[in-house]
């Protein structure tokens, strides 16, 4: 049976576009590297995704009793949360859509050995 950890954050105010960036980066990583790529990076949606790793990580340790140093980032992916829409007044009595979007980070760790 394969042991798949998973941790979520929704309503993420950050656009997905810009989290998987950094997914693409942490995927197939050890933890150690994931934390250390996520530390370093320079993006602002790298916050959030380490916060939901280092989450992931405690849920792995505490609840299924497995090694910290032994896990790997089997998956990670930013699904889109609901758009917030505000408006800004332009010329002519015009309005322009200004979309804040929103994300659901989800990230899923693994032993090392299952991969």
């Amino acid at each position: 049976m394969t042991t798949k950890v998973k941790a979520t954050a929704k309503y993420v105010r950050v656009s997905p576009t810009k989290v998987r960036q950094l997914t693409r980066l942490i995927v197939g990583e050890p933890i150690a590297e994931a934390q250390r790529i996520l530390l370093f990076a320079d993006k602002h949606a790298a916050q959030p995704l380490l916060k939901v790793l280092n989450s992931a990580v405690a849920n792995a340790e505490n609840n299924d009793d497995l090694d910290p140093d032994e896990l790997v980032v089997d998956q990670a992916f930013a699904d889109e949360g609901p758009t917030l829409r505000r408006y800004q007044p332009r010329a002519l009595g015009r309005a322009y859509r200004i979309r804040k979007r929103t994300s659901h980070i989800t990230v899923v760790v693994t032993p090392a050995e299952e991969n």
